[in-house]
């Protein structure tokens, strides 16, 4: 099943592959322009994408606020961060998407190149094997070692469940390679079979370079194979550091990991391009430069587009502000020349119950002359006499 899945997924990448080095005539520029090409068609949401990552690593001042902030509140962080996510516009999912998609267009670029068979000319397996039978009848008849391209038990291939002869990991290259340059009349008549070169700038990019290693001899042939690896894990590593310079990263633990597959990543790609053909290290080499290019380009242009934005954001802010400023300034004018503002019926109706209880209130304290003794009030009353102590 996940055979035929993969089969399916590589028919789109083999047939552009196939496309240009029918027009070229060269498997290493096949590889380069396969390259350009994939860059031109992801572009777009690349640009998406980059766009979204830089704009939160502008918002990293704000993110450490946030998490300094509410560093004993791990519940009230994530709602603050993702308010700050939606306030922005930023997807934290949209830059690390497609980060990933190299992998899978290598997995399958590895699988066009290992097989060119039945991944890049689509010959089917029965083809395959009939092919395989005379390459090692004849190989064997004149003394040459079929090793390398079937595996071998007691003197004689080995037969996989499905009667098929079960070939080595590059067998399908060294038997394509065999056929171009001893056995061209094998493959006469069969239709749909290409006459692969893998020479490219002096380099046989079907070798593997670890081989090379092992065999090693001054020649171009052999040091353009270990340069190869080299230049993979080099440009690997100049693209991870200007990832991370241009995406600089809010959080400790993230920025640790970040710096972690810089140096990680590289030395992997080295390890792949050593013990896989050299046409895959070739188009490592292509991504990488290619992406290098892409990032620095597609930084300068968002960083210098979003400065231009949050310029014109606080511009408009500052204007507002002004706007507001003036125009409390012009009514607090009016105001002043227009004299104290007339009461309203509410404040009116307020007055007259506030002077109505004080009224009210003065008559409490009030009494006529003839209750009053001095000071007094009410010092008179009905049972007063004047004459009860011996008065007049």
């Amino acid at each position: 099943m996940f055979a035929t899945i993969g089969y399916w997924i590589c028919i789109p990448f083999a047939w552009l592959v196939r496309m240009i080095y029918n027009f070229t005539g060269s498997y290493g520029l096949a590889i380069i322009f396969f390259t350009v090409i994939l860059k031109l068609i992801l572009l777009p949401f690349q640009l998406k994408s980059k766009k979204s990552m830089i704009r939160m690593s502008r918002m990293s001042g704000k993110m450490q606020e946030i998490q300094k902030k509410y560093a004993n509140n791990q519940m009230k962080m994530n709602e603050e961060i993702q308010k700050l996510y939606e306030e922005e516009g930023v997807n934290p999912m949209s830059g690390c998407l497609w980060s990933f998609l190299p992998l899978p267009i290598l997995i399958a670029l590895y699988s066009i190149i290992r097989q060119p068979v039945t991944r890049f000319m689509f010959l089917s397996e029965e083809v395959l094997e009939d092919l395989v039978q005379k390459v090692t009848e004849a190989l064997t008849a004149s003394g040459g070692d079929i090793g390398s391209i079937v595996f071998m038990r007691d003197g004689a291939p080995v037969i996989m469940n499905n009667g098929f002869t079960q070939l080595t990991g590059t067998g399908q290259i060294t038997l394509v390679k065999t056929i171009t340059e001893k056995f061209p009349e094998i493959a006469d008549g069969v239709d749909g079979w290409i006459n692969l070169n893998y020479n490219f700038l002096g380099l046989d990019l079907a070798a593997i370079p670890s081989a090379a290693l092992k065999n090693f001899n001054f020649s171009w042939a052999a040091i353009g194979l270990i340069l190869i690896p080299i230049l993979a894990g080099v440009s690997q590593f100049l693209l991870s550091r200007l990832s991370m310079k241009q995406n600089p990263q809010a959080d400790s633990a993230a920025a640790s990991s970040t710096k972690s597959m810089m140096y990680t990543m590289p030395l992997f790609s080295v390890f792949i391009a050593f013990t896989m053909p050299a046409a895959l290290g070739l188009y490592w080499i292509a991504q990488s430069a290619l992406s290098f290019v892409q990032e620095w380009v597609m930084g300068r242009f968002f960083n210098q587009k979003l400065e231009e934005e949050e310029n014109a954001r606080a511009a408009a802010i500052e204007a507002d502000r002004k706007r507001r400023v003036e125009e409390g300034l012009r009514q607090q004018a009016l105001r002043e020349k227009e004299g104290p503002p007339k009461p309203s019926l509410k404040e009116r109706q307020e007055a007259a119950r506030e002077a109505k209880k004080n009224k009210n209130k003065n008559n409490k304290n009030s009494t006529n002359e003839a209750g009053r003794v001095g000071d007094r009030p009410y010092a008179k009353g009905r049972s007063y006499r004047a004459d009860r102590y011996g008065g007049e």
